[in-house]
């Protein structure tokens, strides 16, 4: 599947802070049916490459899986053996970004301010992380829009309820990361599913 294209028909990336690897399957399916297609365990989760590996393994090219929080090369490495296609950083590393290119894999650094979006789109970075979400306006995505290069994917992430969505994509946000907003630990498959057909009926 190409990144691209999956986050232009379905602009979210459903973060599954928190989830062990005996739910993560349950969980995933639930947002899946919902009509998400990109799925991320952070690896600051109970056993995360576990998890990605059981999220890899089911569901194949159906969906992109990504690792999320990864903070140096090494995680690169781990985290592509798992089975991750996407390398997901609340920082922007130059040296993560290279190791993930060099891997074959979609990287997204986290990045707040147009010198450090410029700099990792520099290093090879896919997509661009406005992170934290609720430190950046519509009004500031729209700035950083008008002078990124057309072609970068911008995700914004953390803080963005189903009802700010139309405001950051005016703006000219590509895609979302949602995290609470569609599962925390504990939640029932139910709950979890709904809160992502929530986000995806507001970008429909």
């Amino acid at each position: 599947m190409n990144f691209a294209e999956v986050i232009a028909a379905m602009p979210i990336v459903a973060i599954l802070r928190g989830v062990k690897p005996d739910e993560v399957i349950a969980v995933a399916q639930a947002i899946y049916e919902a009509g998400v297609r990109v799925i991320e365990v952070p690896l600051n989760s109970p056993d995360p490459l576990i998890s990605v590996a059981n999220l890899a393994a089911h569901f194949g090219d159906r969906a992109i899986i990504g690792a999320g929080t990864v903070l140096n090369a090494e995680a690169v490495a781990l985290c592509k053996a798992a089975g991750a296609q996407i390398i997901v950083s609340p920082n922007m590393n130059l040296d993560v970004i290279r190791a993930t290119v060099a891997a074959g894999m979609i990287s997204a650094p986290g990045c707040l301010t147009p010198t450090e979006a410029f700099a990792a789109l520099d290093a090879g970075a896919h997509a661009v992380k406005l992170f934290p979400g609720e430190l950046i306006s519509a009004a500031a995505v729209k700035a950083m829009r008008a002078v990124l290069p057309k072609q970068a994917i911008v995700l914004v992430v953390g803080g963005v309820s189903a009802d700010l969505i139309s405001q950051y994509r005016e703006a000219g946000a590509n895609g979302f990361g949602i995290g609470g907003g569609i599962y925390r630990p504990g939640m029932s498959l139910e709950q979890a599913g709904a809160n992502a057909a929530t986000y995806v009926a507001a970008l429909r």
